[in-house]
């Protein structure tokens, strides 16, 4: 078990942060934002779990029961909710809305290749999911910090984008 490679507290980090952040958006009504935190933060404490009985952490039992399909029907049930967010972040910004269109191709790619046989598409989605989380890395990056610096200087520094107007009552 190489505990080394990971310093404590670091599973979880992310994951907290999401569900607190879900709680106070729930706690100013906001539905949408609520449920995204929430169960993003969820997946996160559930992949940590799972890495955690991966590694061994958790005893051997559960280690030699390992069947990493389940993980890629978890997958499809996040992807599902995930598009439907998307559709939600239409009435946001551009950037929230690439973040969930970008959501939706790492779930995708991380359904197809969690779910497949060793071979070229296993790989080949992989890879677009590794491709999918920089993207997201760095639009969530930049959303994250045009919110803090919009809202500091109370004016458009970094614009996001007003929201698409598909859903529009005009």
């Amino acid at each position: 078990m190489e505990w080394h490679m990971f310093s404590r507290g670091q599973f979880f980090l992310g994951a907290l942060a999401q569900l607190i952040a879900g709680m106070l958006d729930y706690k100013k009504g906001n539905v949408f934002g609520a449920t995204a935190f929430c169960a993003y933060g969820l997946f996160w404490f559930a992949m940590a779990i799972s890495w955690l009985i991966n590694m061994g952490a958790l005893g051997a039992k559960l280690q030699e029961n390992v069947d990493t399909r389940q993980m890629g029907i978890a997958f499809v049930g996040y992807l599902i909710l995930t598009l439907f967010l998307t559709i939600g972040a239409i009435k946001t910004n551009k950037v929230l809305f690439f973040i969930f269109v970008f959501i939706d191709v790492l779930f995708l790619g991380l359904s197809v290749s969690t779910l497949t046989a060793e071979g070229m598409i296993k790989t080949a989605f992989h890879n677009v999911t590794a491709y999918a989380e920089l993207a997201i890395a760095l639009l969530s990056f930049y959303g994250s910090g045009a919110n803090v610096l919009n809202n500091h200087f109370d004016r458009a520094l970094l614009p996001i984008g007003k929201p698409f107007e598909v859903f529009s009552n005009r």
